[in-house]
């Protein structure tokens, strides 16, 4: 496969996409946050299909682009992780109520010994829920937070929208928000 850059105009579009996918990103776990939203269930929702159906965009952009090009077929299935597909349509499948019952404390689903996805979501979501049990210090967790909601904070000019989130995330918040100018736009 040759190396050139990505032409500009879709460049632009994808960063634009990205943008909207990480804003709606965003914005599930600001509805998450458990002090905040009387209606988490239905906008998480919204908001996380918004963000797959937006980055779902990006990915078949640029696999139009790469079959434009001459992509082998097989090649361009591969980049695409077929394999990894999963259908909202279908609805949550066993190995998703398992992740579930694991974070929830409940029993296991009957047949998680025979299906070694259903029992790994299981136990994944058991050691998740432990790990709940402890103050979120991931720092990756905490940063990644902090930046979203000071980057909309700071968009939005609402410094205030940020009292609702925990402490230490509406600290780092802050700062992250006043570290920011907003952009100008480009002038030709």
């Amino acid at each position: 496969m040759e190396h050139t850059p990505m032409p500009e105009p879709m460049r632009r579009a994808v960063n634009q996409m990205v943008y909207e996918a990480v804003e709606r990103c965003q914005e599930v776990m600001s509805y998450a946050a458990s002090d905040v939203a009387r209606d988490w269930k239905r906008m998480t929702l919204y908001r996380s299909t918004d963000a797959a159906d937006t980055m779902n965009s990006v990915a078949m952009l640029i696999a139009a682009y790469c079959q434009q090009n001459g992509v082998d077929p097989e090649t361009l299935n591969g980049f695409l992780q077929l394999s990894q597909q999963q259908s909202r349509a279908d609805g949550p499948q066993e190995d998703d109520r398992a992740h579930l019952a694991g974070l929830l404390g409940q029993t296991a689903p009957a047949d998680a010994s025979e299906l070694g996805t259903v029992r790994m979501l299981y136990g994944r979501g058991q050691r998740e829920a432990e790990g709940a049990q402890q103050p979120e210090d991931s720092p990756e967790v905490l940063f990644t937070m902090a930046c979203l909601h000071g980057l909309r904070a700071k968009l939005c000019d609402d410094l205030g929208s940020l009292d609702r989130f925990p402490p230490e995330v509406a600290a780092m918040a802050r700062r992250v928000a006043d570290a920011l100018e907003v952009p100008e736009p480009a002038t030709a």
